[in-house]
């Protein structure tokens, strides 16, 4: 006999409504203890923590008794506040004994605005613009920054210090927009739905997180009329294109901070009388500046700054407009957590205006529901601001599960965040399992552990063995298939598919491997394309989990046309998966057999495989 939970808040007999609520949502309580523990009276206590911690407490009358368990029964109203509430139960017995549950997240969100949903539905695809594909061999020269371009695209990246010690990131290859465009066919092909640069303003580093000049396309990539034509000719695709906004710190070679004095007007490190000076935040004026992380190269902002915001996004010709403007369609915000509430609101007010369908991402590493930076517990993904964030807590879910980990550890991490996360944000989250910040996901699959103590020059080096790219095959294949099946926008780090490796940066920026691609992946990264365009339940679908234990996950994705099964099997022994009577399973992608006798069905799963099944 399984002995039922006092409270379990993913569960409607005891919470409604599911997760999340909007402000204004009447949520309903249920404690079931059982008749044998003898409590008479419950209470629920509410901590609204945006609202200086203002405790509400109410009593839970009996509302009678099922199977057992006495039911204890109270709803809050939420009114208009936004924020996290934390709630707790108490259960008294008529002997003085008393038992205390809790306390429990509920995430509060304004729910008035309607957010576009295209960004979760479809595959996303991410070019880290030097790397992806050039059309010619550029010249340097006159360029900011002192660069030097690789002749040879196959040439490794620069990775050692220089003659001071630096790394300066200073090797281009001239990836650029017309070897994007030449390209749109083959992503349109893979079934990409959004592109998703990295940052593509003039800078002096090949990874163009240090912005030299906002206003301007780095020449080496073209012009802004290249960028708006790439738009035009991905619009006509049916694909949309996303920057990614890096307004935390600009480049110390840039206009505005203009460190090294390549720019000819006064940046704010040589004019006390600068218009940009007041945009930073100097220690000692002009040599000591608060910067990124301590790197000097990276001066931090100061975003409170009325000027600094009206460049960013306050004013009619903002950075965020007017790049709306010229063709893009959304907004990825580097850093994230480290941008006050209010300028991400600011940001999000201007590209609605500007768009009314642009969507905005945030970059956060953990559970954006609970994040705190600076002492502040941010507000991301409460309406308003971010619209879905990187989900790294996937990445790291689908990571550890194929690397050995437990299938009930996946459902519960992710079961978390839905819980926590307004079904916008869940929906609307940038699913991947590598970045231009993490090591290549075929590397990390194939290696194992085997690489941590390394050095730097021999993960240079370092390629995967035939045993071990074989290994990384298999396990990429069923965690690209789960990466499609779950709720989000699917995300492919750009040569993914094509099997690259390497470690972390810049190893995981080598060129694209055109004409020496793993056409074994490519046709398989096309078949996932296939499966999330053709499959609404992919796209739009509520999940629902059927197995979650030791080697095996399972869930199906169900909208009011279809419903998609989606089971996996982490070990290296086959996995049998008793279903009952689902119905038929008609295959879609993947390896299991399916046994069905008398109505009863089981799924046989491959070792380190996974499949989708239609239900008929």
């Amino acid at each position: 006999m399984t002995c039922q939970p006092i409270y379990d808040s993913r569960d409607a007999r005891y919470k409604t409504p599911y997760g999340a609520v909007a402000a204004g949502t009447v949520v309903q309580f249920t404690l079931r203890p059982p008749r044998a523990a003898g409590f008479s009276r419950a209470s629920l206590e509410a901590r609204f923590e945006s609202r200086n911690d203002e405790t509400l407490t109410l009593s839970m009358p009996w509302a009678g008794m099922e199977l057992g368990q006495d039911l204890f029964h109270a709803q809050l109203d939420v009114g208009d506040y936004i924020g996290l509430v934390w709630y707790s139960f108490r259960l008294e017995g008529i002997d003085g004994r008393s038992q205390e549950l809790g306390p429990y997240q509920l995430t509060v969100y304004d729910g008035r605005e309607e957010v576009p949903s295209w960004f979760g539905e479809g595959m996303s695809y991410q070019i880290f613009p030097d790397r992806f594909r050039r059309s010619r061999i550029p010249n340097p020269e006159g360029m900011v920054g002192g660069r030097w371009v690789h002749q040879s695209w196959e040439e490794p990246p620069e990775y050692r210090p220089d003659q001071r010690g630096e790394i300066r990131n200073r090797d281009f290859f001239g990836g650029d927009f017309r070897g994007v465009i030449e390209k749109l066919d083959y992503l349109k092909e893979l079934g990409v739905d959004t592109i998703y640069f990295n940052p593509i303003f003039e800078a002096a580093e090949n990874h163009r997180y240090g912005t030299a000049d906002y206003d301007r396309i780095d020449p080496m990539l073209g012009t802004n009329e290249d960028f708006t034509h790439l738009c035009g000719e991905a619009h006509k695709r049916g694909m949309r294109v996303m920057l990614d906004g890096v307004f935390n710190h600009t480049g110390y070679v840039s206009r505005y901070f203009n460190g090294d004095g390549f720019y000819p007007e006064a940046g704010a490190s040589q004019s006390w009388d600068s218009p940009y000076r007041t945009w930073f935040s100097f220690i000692e004026w002009p040599k000591k500046y608060e910067s990124w992380w301590g790197i000097y190269s990276l001066p931090a902002v100061n975003e409170n700054d009325p000027g600094y915001r009206d460049f960013i996004f306050a004013g009619q010709d903002s950075v965020v407009r007017r790049w709306l403007r010229a063709g893009a369609d959304g907004w990825r915000l580097d850093v994230a957590d480290e941008l006050p509430d209010d300028f991400v609101h600011g940001i999000h007010q201007a590209a609605r205006e500007e768009k009314p369908d642009a969507v905005v991402i945030g970059e956060v590493w953990e559970d954006g529901s609970t994040k705190v930076a600076y002492g502040v517990r941010r507000k991301h993904i409460l309406g308003g601001h971010c619209d879905g964030l990187m989900n790294y807590p996937l990445r790291n879910a689908i990571l550890t599960f194929f690397q050995g980990g437990q299938g009930e550890d996946f459902v519960s991490a992710m079961e978390t965040i839905r819980e926590n996360y307004p079904p916008f944000a869940f929906y609307s989250a940038m699913n991947s399992l590598g970045t231009h910040d993490t090591p290549r996901i075929l590397t990390l699959l194939g290696a194992g552990g085997e690489y941590r103590d390394q050095s730097r020059e021999w993960r240079a080096g370092f390629h995967l063995s035939p045993k071990q790219r074989r290994r990384g095959k298999d396990l990429l294949r069923a965690a690209s298939l789960l990466l499609f099946c779950f709720p989000g926008s699917p995300t492919v780090y750009y040569g993914d598919e094509a099997g690259m490796e390497g470690f972390e940066d810049p190893f995981n920026r080598r060129t694209y491997p055109w004409g020496h691609e793993d056409r074994e992946l490519i046709d398989w990264f096309r078949a996932l394309g296939a499966l999330r365009r053709d499959h609404s339940a992919l796209r739009r679908g509520d999940i629902r989990y059927v197995a979650g234990k030791g080697p095996v996950l399972a869930f199906v994705r169900r909208d009011k046309q279809e419903q998609v099964l989606c089971a996996f099997n982490n070990s290296e022994e086959p996995q049998r998966l008793e279903l009952g009577d689902v119905g038929a399973l008609d295959p879609l992608l993947g390896r299991a057999h399916v046994d069905t006798e008398e109505g009863w069905t089981s799924l046989v799963i491959p070792p380190q495989s996974g499949a989708a099944f239609q239900v008929k």
